[in-house]
């Protein structure tokens, strides 16, 4: 048969395993009522309607920005100047940051996350993420022909796994002269874990020797940083990177489809810093010709209203925000309460969107995901895990949650 596409082209097609869940879910709120079914795949923030969250503090304004403002194209294939400098200050808010610093704006965070995997990454190389991350990493990678190294994100203990990220860089060390390693944090998806102040010192340590012989590239994807649950500290770790060496670059990884509650608008950016201005200008410069070669530039009027937001109309957009971050808090509070006393086994959760219960083997976890299934319960099956989107579950439909997932765990375990 004769084929049309590359010949590494990978041609089973997408099952994306939210969206194949969220269609599952769909039709069974059609047959057996929305509140006879639970639906905890949806990585959007919903309010206790179950209804999308789109910020009033935002959308009012898009709404009136003129439609030829709307339609135009940006200023430049990196982003508007306003738009890159705002991304930037909003970024880094509330930090002593003493490092050089660019900004490209890309469409969502996941424009930010590909572009700089391309950029950095050869193809044949190897990408270093988490074994419990988002699936789209793994995703980005094999369409570009990367490789992937997973470390693990927590050791026996349930804690932060240094140890592991250090081997897994040490293994790629061997075969390659550029090293990319992908922490994405806080709020991690989908586990919901936070580092602490200390932890990211030991990662920047790690980072710092690494850079004696390989360059190296640490990203940090934020995307949930603006749902933290306190505000004014969640960006404090960031000054850890101050003490980067010359011989390593920190590459920032943002989305405003989260932060201004904007899914479908696809603005986002890439924060370079690093001590030397040139190593920041290099990768401005391959990422600048990446964004022209893929989709040329972004919406104009998103990076227009995120600025207006983030300038004019700060504390409203602050004060709306708070509430859902609240919501956020009551929710999970009652889950990770619920599932403690129960006995529900899951990663350790410090804040975010969503919670992962943890379940080693593969195999089992797909059978306590049928089974959930079968009870109505609509969760998305990770790496070892099952993730619980409890940032779209009306409030009401979390009591009870937990004990009615682990008496179904149970009787698949037994």
């Amino acid at each position: 048969i004769m084929t049309f596409t590359k010949k590494s082209a990978n041609l089973t097609p997408i099952a994306d395993a939210v969206f194949t869940v969220v269609a599952k879910a769909k039709e069974d709120k059609r047959i057996n009522g929305e509140e006879n079914v639970i639906d905890a795949t949806i990585g959007t923030l919903c309010d206790n309607d179950g209804n999308l969250v789109a910020l009033k503090s935002v959308f009012d304004h898009y709404d009136k920005i003129d439609h030829r403002i709307k339609a135009s194209y940006a200023a430049s294939f990196d982003g508007n100047p306003n738009f890159r400098k705002d991304v930037y200050e909003w970024v880094t808010q509330g930090t002593n940051l003493k490092l050089a610093h660019n900004v490209i704006a890309t469409p969502g965070g996941s424009g930010a996350v590909s572009s700089t995997f391309t950029s950095v990454l050869d193809e044949g190389e190897t990408v270093i993420i988490p074994n419990i991350a988002w699936g789209s990493y793994r995703l980005m990678a094999t369409e570009n022909n990367l490789k992937i190294a997973e470390y693990e994100l927590f050791n026996d203990k349930n804690h932060f796994n240094i140890d592991s990220i250090k081997e897994t860089v040490h293994e790629v060390m061997k075969t390659q002269e550029r090293i990319l390693l992908l922490i994405n944090d806080p709020c991690e998806n989908p586990t919901g874990y936070t580092m602490s102040h200390e932890e990211w010192k030991e990662v920047i340590d790690f980072v710092n020797e690494v850079s004696k012989t390989h360059p190296i590239v640490l990203m940090d994807d934020i995307a949930y940083i603006d749902y933290a649950y306190n505000t004014d500290t969640s960006r404090k770790y960031m000054e850890t990177w101050n003490k980067l060496s010359d011989n390593a670059v920190v590459v920032v990884c943002f989305s405003c489809s989260k932060t201004m509650t904007s899914y479908g608008l696809r603005c986002g950016a890439t924060v370079i810093l690093a001590q030397k201005e040139e190593s920041v200008t290099e990768m401005k410069t391959v990422l600048e010709k990446k964004a022209r070669a893929t989709w040329s530039n972004i919406p104009n009027a998103a990076m227009e209203n995120f600025s207006w937001v983030v300038n004019k109309n700060r504390e409203e957009f602050l004060k709306e925000k708070q509430l859902y971050i609240d919501l956020m808090k009551e929710r999970s509070s009652i889950f990770v309460t619920e599932a403690q006393e129960v006995g529900l086994a899951h990663y350790p959760f410090r804040e975010g969107f969503f919670v992962t219960l943890k379940i080693y083997d593969n195999d089992l976890c797909k059978k306590v995901h049928e089974a959930f299934l079968e009870n109505h319960i609509y969760t998305v099956k990770v790496n070892r895990g099952i993730r619980v989107g409890l940032c779209s579950l009306p409030t009401h439909k979390i009591y009870g949650l937990a004990k009615k997932m682990k008496e179904i765990e149970d009787t698949i375990l037994k």
